[in-house]
């Protein structure tokens, strides 16, 4: 018998596994993953952004990490000797009513201790001279990229040193009691079971009771990729996020290798892992997402209908260009051609309030624990995260 199974080989189930091998390195720990590798999906899929902290109110757990969570990554990739891209970030305004949206970022990374500093237009001119704003922008020195399918796998080669049993193309099939799971492999037995299986951690949970009002919501990003950075990006450039829903809005990315980026889209997915075409489809998981997006999209909950239509028309590249070229003077898009890999947000959605929650959610007790909104910047917070889960569910219960 297992001391813990963890579901799911993301950046969090794998922090987690590395933080209780820590604190007990006899403990007995499997992980199953139900792909051929680790890092098949939103691990493995983002934008690589560690992000630096200041887009959180305070009191939110995402404030509470991000900043640390920032630090720890860029420690362990110079410890492991995985390529950083300390690339910064500006943050832009266009106008009036956004320059109060810059204020309020300030604000925020002020409260949560996040370095950051002003830049006038003819300081942004000296410093970037393809970036234009509204009177002043704002500057975050830590944010960086790095290669988010390297770095997660390398947490995987992490545990396997100390000791962890990692077992993929192993798919958890369904609860057997309170101590026992079956898989696609058999059964595995264990003292308490750990869900992070993110776009699945909803329908898991609910089978221990948990996750009651709630539903995973899959989101669809893709980038526009410069591959040769023909634009000459040198940072990463920001609009000022519609603060009342979770995504940012199209910015201008810079890879780890140097490659470019143009994106995400926020496209309302039809089923859980819905990258391509009909891949992965699945009848009744399209079924109940339709259900509920049909929900929101005539309810216009937190201006999904709205959502909807504008991310649907990001998929024509002259349209998102056109959107990232608000950002920037006379930049040149002509390398911007190519998609990238697309990844799918495991969103959960409030089902009694049709509201997207905005911050991460656990839930547990003494017999398992369930990550159910591991969304950004749980990439970049995951090992001051996974710490607080371990110390506050795992432990404790």
């Amino acid at each position: 018998m297992q001391d813990y199974l963890i579901i799911g080989g993301g950046i969090i189930g794998l922090n987690i596994a590395k933080n209780l091998k820590q604190r007990d390195p006899k403990c007995e720990i499997t992980l199953i993953d139900k792909e051929p590798e680790l890092a098949m999906h939103s691990s493995g899929r983002n934008s690589g952004v560690l992000h630096a902290g200041f887009y959180y109110s305070a009191d939110s757990l995402k404030a509470k990490f991000t900043k640390d969570g920032n630090k720890a990554l860029r420690e362990f990739c110079e410890k492991r000797g995985l390529h950083v891209n300390k690339c910064a970030k500006v943050v832009i305004a266009t106008n009036e009513e956004e320059l109060k949206g810059l204020e309020e970022l300030k604000k925020r990374g002020d409260k949560n201790g996040v370095e950051l500093s002003w830049m006038d237009e003819n300081e942004l001119s000296v410093k970037y001279p393809n970036i234009k704003t509204f009177k002043k922008a704002l500057f975050s020195p830590t944010t960086s990229t790095v290669n988010p399918k390297e770095l997660t796998l390398e947490f995987g080669k992490v545990i396997k040193e100390m000791g962890v049993t990692v077992l993929t193309n192993t798919a958890y099939i369904k609860k057997i009691n309170k101590t026992e799971i079956l898989t696609s492999q058999g059964s595995i037995k264990f003292k308490k079971i750990i869900n992070c299986a993110g776009l699945y951690a909803d329908k898991i949970a609910q089978e221990y009771g948990f996750a009651q009002n709630y539903v995973i919501i899959p989101f669809k990003g893709i980038y526009l990729k410069d591959k040769n950075n023909l634009s000459q990006l040198e940072t990463n450039v920001y609009p000022v996020p519609n603060l009342a829903n979770p995504f940012l809005g199209v910015h201008y990315t810079l890879a780890v290798d140097g490659a470019a980026k143009i994106g995400p889209t926020a496209i309302p997915a039809f089923w859980r892992e819905n990258y391509k075409g009909l891949d992965n489809f699945k009848l009744e998981e399209m079924a109940q997402i339709l259900f509920y997006e049909a929900k929101l999209f005539l309810t216009n909950a937190f201006g999904f209908r709205d959502l909807a239509f504008t991310e649907v028309r990001k998929y024509i590249k002259s349209h998102l260009i056109n959107l990232a070229s608000i950002l920037t003077k006379d930049m040149n898009h002509k390398g911007y051609t190519a998609w990238s890999t697309p990844g799918i947000r495991a969103q959960l959605l409030d089902t009694k309030t049709l509201e997207l929650v905005q911050d991460f959610v656990v839930e547990g007790d003494e017999n398992s624990v369930h990550v159910l909104n591991a969304v950004s910047p749980a990439f970049t917070s995951s090992i001051p995260f996974t710490n607080w889960v371990v110390e506050n569910y795992i432990l404790n219960k």
